[in-house]
């Protein structure tokens, strides 16, 4: 039986004969003999169509389309399969269905890889700008508050809060006020003997107020009051800090220094208060190594310098203008005495000059906003501030507010009015600070000035 369909068996000639195969238009029982095949030009491979699922595969140029047998198109031959001198492709490994029955590229099939000539990848949806930022902005947003909620809690349990207020006795009455008692201690603690000698601080016991000041926080306007540490004062009646005992007045008059070296910062402010007549809300000290660690930790403070003055004691070597000074120089600039005509008038004033300075170089963006610059500013002040025992951050912080407001013209800075002096201590004018302490506690414009 014949498998192929009529007519594939031969073909006939012009005039009706069948052409058995051996030889071309020969009609003889023998073949003819070989004769030579024109050449012909082998043929690049052309892609096959793509084809339908359930439709049969095409047959290659070439080569007689069959039907599939059970549904796999004709496979490659090994070597060349040429009909009649005509490379049919196959060799070219070329696939024409999938076991999906897709092709390649379509569905079921491999997507073929980008590049030239290739088409592009499906681009996918666009991103959500608008979602990003403001999951971004919630994410910034919250590391910023956890940063300040840690950076509080650890500054607040590094706080020296060794100062009692509530021992101190006899208080006049609460003013509109915020008042501020800043002390500047001789303290060496913590200080190596290079350090001592390097900040010409001497090696004394113990410690002494160095310098004090009275800071208003007024809506009216801030006022800073220096308090020589020669001033004359009466020490009042007292309750020991440490041992309880009262202590009845003697009208003993002492420079103002002496109180706090009896019985520290208590007794200092007791004495404040008596004679001035103002309330004092809060105390803050801090010592000779943590005033020259902050300003080393800020990168130095700027300071004009109106007139320059050289002091042996105090390592002070300045020149008139403006310039950065560090730590060392800052503690020389505030200790300095002797190189003035007005002695410890002058210092106190530039003791108010370079704190003014020192506060507003602090309490800036550029500082309070960058942990590089924040962290190590309080880890420097932290370890040497004392503070009373009331007194949280938020009252530091207004504190140097404060302090930047009087630089930047917001108040008055002055020394405690003077009317002369009484066996080498300067004697207050009484009735310019009773005026003065008037207008704090009522909080008004404060009219007073002082030397």
């Amino acid at each position: 039986m014949n498998d192929w369909p009529e007519g594939w068996t031969g073909d006939r000639d012009e005039r009706g004969r069948r052409d058995d195969g051996y030889g071309r238009g020969s009609a003889q029982a023998q073949p003819e003999g070989a004769q030579r095949m024109q050449h012909v030009r082998r043929q690049q491979p052309q892609q096959p169509q793509r084809q339908r699922p359930g439709q049969p595969a095409a047959a290659p140029p070439g080569r007689p389309a069959g039907p599939p047998a059970h549904g796999v198109p004709p496979q490659q031959s090994p070597s060349h399969d040429t009909y009649g001198g005509y490379d049919s492709g196959y060799n070219t490994g070329q696939v024409y269905g999938s076991p999906s029955g897709g092709a390649p590229g379509g569905p079921g099939g491999p997507r073929p890889p980008e590049g030239p000539g290739r088409p592009a990848r499906a681009p996918g949806p666009a991103p959500d700008w608008r979602r990003r930022i403001k999951v971004g902005s919630i994410v910034l947003v919250s590391a910023l508050v956890v940063t300040t909620v840690a950076t509080y809690f650890w500054a607040d349990s590094e706080v020296r809060r060794e100062v009692d207020l509530s021992k101190v006795v006899e208080r006049p009455k609460e003013g509109d006020c915020t008042t501020y008692l800043i002390v500047g201690s001789d303290s060496r603690e913590g200080m190596s003997d290079e350090e001592k000698k390097k900040l010409h601080t001497g090696s004394a016991e113990g410690k002494r107020t160095d310098s004090m000041m009275i800071l208003a926080k007024c809506s009216s306007g801030n006022t800073m009051i220096s308090l020589p540490r020669d001033s004359d004062v009466e020490i009042p009646s007292f309750v020991g800090s440490q041992t309880g005992k009262k202590f009845p007045a003697q009208g003993r008059r002492v420079k103002l220094n002496a109180a706090y070296a009896e019985d520290g910062p208590e007794l200092l402010v007791r004495t404040v208060e008596h004679n001035t007549g103002l309330r004092i809300d809060h105390y803050a000290e801090i010592g000779f190594a943590g005033f020259a660690n902050i300003v080393d930790a800020l990168g130095g403070v700027e300071l004009d310098i109106e007139q320059g003055f050289k002091d042996e004691k105090s390592g002070a070597d300045f020149k008139a203008g403006k310039q950065t000074l560090n730590g060392e120089q800052s503690l020389a600039f505030v200790r300095t005495r002797y190189a003035f005509a007005e002695s410890d008038l002058q210092r106190t004033k530039n003791q108010q000059k370079f704190l003014s300075a020192l506060a507003g170089q602090a309490a800036t963006p550029s500082t309070v906003l960058n942990p590089f610059a924040l962290y190590p500013m309080l880890g420097a002040g932290l370890d040497t501030l004392i503070v009373d025992k009331d007194m949280g951050l938020w009252d530091m912080g207004q504190m140097f507010f404060a302090m930047k407001g009087v630089q930047g013209g917001d108040g008055v800075s002055m020394n405690m009015p003077i009317s002369g002096q009484r066996g080498g201590n300067l004697v207050w004018d009484k009735a310019k600070v009773q005026q003065l302490v008037k207008e704090i506690q009522n909080d008004e414009k404060v009219t007073v000035r002082g030397q």
